[in-house]
Parts: structure tokens; sequence; C-alpha cells
């Protein structure tokens, strides 16, 4: 299955995506987590695009649609793949598209997480990263053992930038302008499913595959 997980930053579209790679084997693509690898790495890539990332705008569409192109090239897409967070744009979409029809591949299904802001924020705001080992936290969900500092080695942990609220207030705003047209784009298609993403991971989980599997039986 060829599936994009399309939603507001928050809102669970990564957890999910892991989920169904442990479980079915099918490649996680994130185009935030392989920016954000290509930052740290410091390559020219990462350089390009660090600057929009750090204000929470969109990364320019040729620069997003190189990564991805190349990426759904290796190997271990040519079953099925999930797409998390791309496309963003209308203009993405339709370069997609027709990155897929001159492979002879087509879209089976575009999940769109709905979740209210409030949460979005909330979700967001409260992450907390160990600079060192970069293992993740939440104030709320997920608390170290100790206030403050990592679980694992100690170090005092930091509020990312791109989680800090005025910058996930952005990305808000961002998403609603540019992402959220393609809803309609998708929903005329007989892809889409708008899934409500509040609920433990669990139950998230099984609302999405109850519409996978139902689109595997119609020989999607």
């Amino acid at each position: 299955m060829n599936l994009v997980f399309m939603g507001p930053p928050g809102a669970g579209k990564g957890t999910q995506a892991e989920l169904f790679h442990i479980r079915h084997g099918v490649p996680h693509i994130s185009t935030g987590d392989m920016f954000r690898a290509a930052v740290r790495a410091d390559t020219e890539m990462g350089r390009r695009a660090s600057e929009y990332m750090r204000e929470g705008d969109l990364v320019p569409d040729a620069i997003v649609q190189q990564l991805v192109e190349e990426r759904l090239l290796q190997p271990d897409c040519a079953a099925g793949f999930i797409l998390d967070g791309y496309p963003r744009t209308l203009a993405q979409a339709d370069a997609l598209d027709e990155f897929l029809a001159k492979w002879g591949r087509e879209l089976h299904g575009v999940i769109f997480f709905e979740i209210p802001e409030e949460v979005v924020l909330r979700r967001i705001t409260g992450r907390r990263v160990c600079p060192t080992c970069g293992a993740i936290y939440h104030v709320e969900y997920h608390p170290p053992r100790e206030p403050g500092r990592c679980d694992l080695d100690g170090t005092e942990l930091i509020l990312r930038r791109d989680d800090a609220p005025e910058t996930v207030r952005r990305r808000l705003e961002v998403f609603r302008r540019w992402t959220a047209p393609l809803v309609d784009h998708y929903r005329t298609r007989g892809v889409f499913l708008a899934v409500n993403a509040q609920g433990t991971a669990e139950e998230v989980y099984e609302r999405i595959l109850e519409f996978v599997a139902a689109r595997a039986g119609r020989g999607a």
C-alpha cells in the first residue's frame, strides 16, 4: 500500500506511521525527520532547509521533491510506503502524482488526522529533548524520572525552537494556508479518510487499519 498521512504538526502522524512500519513492514518516510537529520549532518540540503524550518515555514517545493523522490526510489519502497508530512502543498501533490505515474504507481490512501489546535499546542509545546542522545520526553505524557533531566545520561533537557509556542502557532498558520486545501484535492479521488486523531495510539491505529484493509480488499 502507498499511503499519505496528512494533518497538522503534533497530530500523531509519526506515531501511526511507526506502528504501521513495525507491524506491517511499510517504510515510514518523514520529510521532517530527513531534514532534521540533514541539518544535524550539516549537509548542503540541510543548510538550505534549516532557515525555513527555524521560522516554522515550509521548505521550498523543489528541495522537498528532490528529497522525497530520491527516497521513494530506494528498494525498500518497492512494495509500499507511508509519506508523513508530504505533500504539504498542491504543487507538491501534483509533483507526487507525476512521479508515481512515471513509475507506474499510485496512491492507495490519504489519511487526514483531525485534531483540535489546542490539543496540538499542548502536545508539541510539552516536548523536551535531550541534546546529547536525542531522547524525547513530554512534561505531561512522558516525563523523565528526574524533572528536566534525561533518564539515559542526566543531561538537562531542552525545548527545541520548533516546539516553542510561537513557532507552533506559526506552523499551524502555515498548515491552514497551504496544506488544508489538499483535503479537497484528495477527497474527490476516493482515497481519502478523515480520522479522529484523539484517543490512544492503538485506537487511532485501528481506525486507520480498518480503512486500509477495506481498500486492500477492493484490490487497491
